[in-house]
């Protein structure tokens, strides 16, 4: 009953009911265009490319990310990708090149050309990715030469512009949403192109457990379905988990005078997988080498196994080393010890400085390791549940890049909600409230 009076409190907010009527709108128009498809391709010949995103690896997680433009070689077909990946190309280069580490540290000006830069490289990203497309529906995902009603060079040049332009709306939808929906609006598009699959995998589950003998019919779905809240609930704990580093910072006298002694006390939330995705997408990317050289060395054949033990063992491995690498790049200890410093706190028992950077280093590399460990056990969950029966498109939302964005997104865009109830003195979404409701 409190979750329907907040739904209806929602709506009694003017600016927020217009931002979620805008943001679903938005994405409606994301998921039409995702549907229509390039111009001069046949859409009842793509059931090779389709085959080809479902085999699992980085072609079924762009597949996934795209919401099925991918398969369908629709114009969205690049989808947020592009610009995916050029916000980490940026943000890479920022501990490295003199210039971004600068505009990092101007504020909103500074954030302002980041973002501009980030968009160039997207469309720059986009010439590249377009053509390769382009080339590998032709070449070597199996399309005949009857799926293509256009040839030659009307065609390609025709199909890189609108993939270009798709991916440029794709980013300028996303950063509308961000700015006058709810939630982060790239993320959300991912979300919505993962959560879109859900309804045809589910389906294809059921029909396979219920029409096969010896499946295990109704009862199977039931503990498949249970066993999916319970990894739901760890991917929770996961994404929400945080070590709080105690801080105490020196109380000011009217004066201006600093007293050292009965200080306000804040914290440092220190996520136990600061990482977030990326250590997957990392190692999903660097395991096309295996696989590549597989197809080489017969020796090595069985990392051509998606769902296989070593092509997951090295997966899992992957996962582990690439959490420490980003979580080291993109946690400045040493910054936040400065800062810190400089704001008057410091963590009892230690030194501001240098010796609170190690400290802060320390604690992360500590719980970084069980974070990764997690992580790399919810990235092989498909892998595994697959070997008990259940369809590869099911498996999927079982763990996994899907099923963490999923439930990290769901999460900020409820947070954002949640914070326009409680500062309208509405009972929030994320936990009931106190009586504190307005009189209507």
């Amino acid at each position: 009953m409190n979750f329907i009076n907040t739904l209806k409190d929602i709506f009694k907010i003017e600016e927020l009911k217009n931002k979620i009527l805008l943001t679903i709108g938005l994405i409606a128009v994301y998921r039409f265009m995702a549907a229509v498809p390039l111009p001069g391709i046949d859409p009842l010949q793509l059931e090779a490319l389709k085959e080809s995103a479902s085999g699992g690896g980085l072609l079924t997680l762009l597949n996934a990310f795209t919401g099925g433009a991918f398969a369908r070689a629709s114009v969205m077909a690049l989808g947020i990708m592009p610009y995916i990946s050029a916000s980490i190309v940026v943000q890479l280069m920022g501990i490295a090149v003199p210039y971004l580490q600068k505009l990092q540290k101007d504020g909103e000006s500074g954030r302002k050309k980041i973002t501009q830069i980030t968009r160039w490289l997207t469309i720059g990203i986009t010439l590249v990715q377009a053509p390769t497309y382009i080339t590998a529906i032709k070449t070597q995902f199996g399309l005949g030469p009857e799926a293509f009603l256009v040839s030659g060079a009307t065609f390609w040049v025709s199909s890189i512009i609108i993939l270009t332009a798709g991916t440029i709306f794709a980013m300028w939808l996303g950063e509308r949403i961000t700015d006058k929906g709810v939630g982060n609006g790239i993320s959300l598009l991912i979300t919505v192109g993962i959560i879109a699959r859900f309804p045809a995998a589910f389906l294809q589950e059921f029909v396979s457990k219920t029409t096969n003998a010896g499946a295990g019919g109704i009862m199977m779905i039931l503990i498949e379905i249970i066993i999916w809240f319970v990894v739901i609930l760890l991917t929770v704990l996961l994404v929400t988990a945080v070590r709080k580093i105690a801080v105490q910072y020196a109380r000011r006298t009217v004066a201006g005078n600093i007293q050292n002694v009965a200080g306000s006390r804040d914290y440092i939330p220190l996520k136990l997988n600061a990482a977030g995705v990326m250590p997957i997408i990392f190692a999903q990317a660097i395991m096309f080498l295996p696989v590549a050289l597989a197809q080489k060395f017969p020796a090595i054949s069985s990392l051509q196994d998606n769902y296989g033990l070593w092509y997951n063992v090295i997966f899992a491995l992957l996962i582990v080393i690439f959490s420490f690498f980003y979580t080291a790049i993109t946690i400045p200890t040493n910054k936040m010890a400065e800062d810190l410093k400089r704001s008057g706190g410091f963590i009892p028992g230690i030194r501001p400085g240098k010796d609170t950077a190690e400290k802060l280093d320390s604690v992360l590399s500590r719980i970084t390791f069980p974070g990764s460990l997690f992580l790399a056990a919810l990235a092989i969950l498909p892998a595994i549940v697959v070997q008990f029966g259940v369809q590869q498109s099911w498996a999927m939302f079982f763990g996994g890049t899907s099923l963490i964005i999923m439930v990290g997104v769901a999460i900020d865009t409820m947070q954002q909600i949640n914070s326009y109830l409680l500062n309208r003195h509405y009972d929030g979404l994320m936990k009931p409230g106190n009586s504190n409701r307005k009189s209507k």
